[in-house]
């Protein structure tokens, strides 16, 4: 496998950014004060880009991993974590203590328990009726629970000699999914829809457990695991360029009518992996040279990758402070102009953090482990 820095892998930051936008304006249309109609259905499919982060994110992280155990037969567990670590924490940090201590920052009313956060594990029992600022830190729960359990799971495969086995493991994850989101569909969310605001116990009990979101992140390391190993199939697929867009589109399409009324049992059980499976194309679309998004060099788009994290953690907040200042003033906040107004000062801030707490923690990274060896694979 070559490395996908060499040449970089643009495909990858056009879908980041991609994932970033559908974020959003899957948060704007819900604003506490209004925005334009428009938003209302643009955004309505906007909670999938979080969907393509996880498909991004198996990818990536099992990528590494996997030429690590290829070209020496192992990899390091501590250096992982602390790669892990120095990418994700420091600037998560900073957001929850300006959670904390600015209350004004809070995009709703409420906010769980500093342990639960700091623990990463907010998306168990999480109930939107009692905490609902920064919930959307949900989804880095599940990605850190992804990167503590991943490398453990490989080295106790590597340690009994199963690894070479450990494929059929996907396929039996994504079924106990489907078996579980049954099970949480049928036994907690329906017990509950005859209490006021019951939307809320299908978000509880069926969106942000981590058991339930493991679709996207199995596709993604389905991926990795072909690109690694299977370099004649890799190549094969590869092969058909923009084509895997064709199957991308559909199985979104479907999604898009199956899930257009989110609480229902079938879009609980079928919809995560219908998205996570179109996904799973469109990244395969990205990764193969012969497709647009493989040749097509942006600068907004690398820029947009590279302050997707930061934006992600803080949107919701410097919204609420944006719409904060321009009510004081008495202006409408339904118009446009607001909505561009809020996703440049988003963007400002993001880029804040990223140059002023992300990119010093990973120089910080890269010299404490300058002295050890990297395999080549993918760069996040």
């Amino acid at each position: 496998m070559s490395s996908p820095d060499k040449p970089k892998f643009h495909g990858l930051d056009h879908l980041r950014t991609l994932a970033i936008a559908l974020v959003f304006f899957s948060h704007y249309r819900m604003g506490i004060y209004g925005q334009p109609a428009w938003t209302k259905e643009v955004g309505h499919f906007g909670w999938i880009g979080v969907d393509l982060f996880f498909v991004l994110s198996g990818f990536l992280i099992a990528s590494q991993l996997f030429v690590a155990i290829r070209d020496t037969g192992t990899f390091s567990y501590r250096d992982f974590f602390l790669r892990r670590f120095f990418r994700i924490v420091p600037v998560f940090l900073v957001v929850l203590a300006i959670y904390f201590l600015v209350p004004a920052f809070r995009e709703r009313a409420g906010l769980a328990p500093a342990w639960k956060f700091l623990t990463f594990t907010l998306n168990f029992g999480q109930d939107l009726r009692v905490a609902g600022a920064f919930s959307h830190a949900w989804s880095l729960c599940v990605e850190e629970h992804f990167y503590l359990v991943l490398p453990l799971l490989l080295l106790g495969l590597l340690h009994v000699g199963g690894f070479r086995r450990a494929w059929v493991l996907l396929p039996v994850l994504c079924v106990v999914g489907l078996m579980l989101r049954t099970y949480s569909w049928e036994q907690e969310y329906l017990p509950a829809l005859s209490a006021p605001r019951s939307w809320a116990a299908w978000y509880q009990y069926v969106y942000y457990p981590t058991q339930h979101r493991l679709d996207g992140l199995l596709l993604g390391v389905g991926l990795a695991a072909i690109c690694c190993y299977r370099p004649g199939a890799w190549a094969r697929l590869t092969s058909f360029g923009n084509l895997w867009l064709l199957p991308a589109l559909a199985a979104l399409t479907w999604a898009y009518f199956l899930c257009y009324e989110e609480y229902t049992l079938e879009a609980s059980v079928f919809g995560f992996p219908l998205v996570s499976l179109g996904f799973a194309f469109l990244v395969l679309a990205a990764l193969s040279p012969g497709c647009f998004l493989y040749r097509w060099q942006s600068r907004a788009t690398a820029f947009g990758a590279a302050v997707s994290y930061s934006f992600y953690l803080t949107h919701k907040g410097v919204i609420r402070v944006v719409q904060d200042a321009l009510k004081m003033q008495q202006v409408d906040l339904k118009t446009n102009l607001v909505l561009i107004a809020c996703l440049l000062a988003s963007i400002i801030f993001a880029y804040g953090l990223r140059r002023w707490i992300e990119q010093p923690f990973l120089r910080l990274r890269d010299a404490t482990l300058r002295d050890r060896p990297q395999s080549e694979a993918p760069a996040r």
